[in-house]
């Protein structure tokens, strides 16, 4: 569907046609009429669908239109990094319709805090905020949420994941009772119907096809040693030097500073990042990541969802991830919008069970690729840089692995 065939403000189609889009995604199609009529809404549908457009655009539409002057809806998400990306969005769709909007999260220098407390007492179009940093403002009495129309839980299953449900229900108390509420998720587990039984009144609910990763991801699994991940992942980025956006998922915190000192290279860029840095290092970070300075990022799971980073050429899943869910989240950080990508993921014996469970919930095998000779044949834990000898092996290995993704994309 295009979008100047739903019920918007022509200045917003203006907007929306200026940002590059004119045809909806199936969650817009089927979110933006019912927001615009004012009901409450459950939309679970995977990352990289269009979810966060498909709730700003009505709700942009209504403030557009409106002009009441006060906060008008209040977006809660689970990450600085999302709230940053939330609030970029509405600024590059408000550029010509003078909405204002603010985002409010910690891990700064404290330099926004001001900035913060006068768009929360005065008031702002959008805020999307941080739970914590929220209820930090909320202690202070001077937050004016009295007249809040909408309220938006964006990664709603994530922020319950980790612990957000209390804060939530206290950051409600200041709001009003007659609201609209929407409640955008991943997916969709019990507590997230508990909790839409106590916020919100007779939710129409969207359920979009869900945690299968995207048509144009090319996937494959390699089995292996733990000593052998390095050598194998620096096998990958020296072989396909046209991958220039690589994204590396670990599932610890000190494990990302130990893959980048194994992967630092005089050739190209490898940073980590996780949440034991300052926010202004995490967006630098990721300014670098998106500019291309920066090839290679490791990051935990603060980055598997939320986090808009287009044409990321390849994922690799450095562990299995112990939630299956989280498996497609990852995944889906390549392939956006229709483009394609690469997902590897390295699999050790204590990970055969999580594996099977991913391909349980994505209904289908994925690809097993064939280690390198110089890797397969290695028993003993060897350097990162032991098999710089084997070029031609490399090179053999290159083309088998590249035959087999292109197999596997016909299919």
């Amino acid at each position: 569907m295009l979008f100047d065939a739903l019920d918007l403000n022509p200045e917003l189609l203006e907007s929306i046609e200026y940002m590059g889009f004119r045809e909806t995604t199936p969650v817009q199609e089927k979110a933006i009429p019912v927001i615009l009529t004012g009901s409450d809404l459950i939309a679970c549908a995977q990352t990289g669908t269009g979810k966060t457009a498909a709730y700003l655009l009505p709700i942009m539409n209504h403030i557009f239109e409106q002009r009441s002057g006060h906060t008008h809806t209040l977006v809660l998400v689970p990450t600085r990094e999302l709230a940053i990306q939330i609030d970029h969005q509405v600024q590059g769709l408000a550029y010509t319709l003078n909405i204002t909007s603010l985002a409010v999260y910690g891990g700064g220098d404290g330099s926004g805090w001001d900035q913060e407390r006068i768009a929360l007492s005065k008031g702002a179009d959008i805020i999307v905020a941080t739970p914590g940093r929220l209820i930090s403002h909320l202690n202070q009495g001077y937050v004016n949420f009295k007249q809040i129309e909408v309220l938006v839980l964006d990664e709603a299953d994530r922020m319950l994941d980790i612990g957000f449900y209390d804060d939530i229900m206290h950051i409600i108390s200041y709001l009003p009772k007659k609201r609209q509420t929407l409640m955008l998720s991943a997916t969709m587990p019990p507590k997230i119907r508990s909790l839409s039984k106590h916020i919100m009144k007779n939710p129409v609910e969207i359920a979009l096809e869900m945690s299968k990763p995207a048509d144009g991801v090319i996937q494959a699994v390699y089995r292996l040693g733990d000593h052998q991940k390095l050598p194998l992942i620096k096998s990958l980025l020296f072989d396909n030097p046209d991958y220039t956006s690589i994204l590396i998922f670990s599932s610890t915190k000190k494990k990302v500073y130990e893959i980048v000192r194994g992967l630092r290279s005089k050739d190209f860029v490898v940073e980590g990042i996780s949440s034991d840095l300052e926010q202004k290092e995490r967006e630098d970070m990721l300014s670098r990541f998106k500019a291309r300075n920066t090839r290679v990022l490791v990051a935990t799971d603060v980055l598997s969802r939320g986090i808009d980073i287009k044409d990321i050429d390849l994922v690799i899943n450095f562990d299995v991830p112990s939630d299956a869910e989280d498996y497609v989240h990852r995944v889906g950080r390549t392939a956006r919008a229709e483009s394609t990508g690469s997902a590897v993921t390295l699999v050790n014996r204590t990970d055969n069970q999580k594996m099977d469970r991913i391909e349980k919930l994505i209904g289908y095998k994925v690809n097993t690729a064939p280690l390198p000779s110089f890797i397969a044949d290695t028993h003993e834990k060897i350097s990162p840089h032991s098999h710089s000898s084997g070029k031609s092996e490399k090179r053999g290995f290159k083309k088998r692995r590249n035959n087999k993704f292109r197999r596997k994309k016909s299919e």
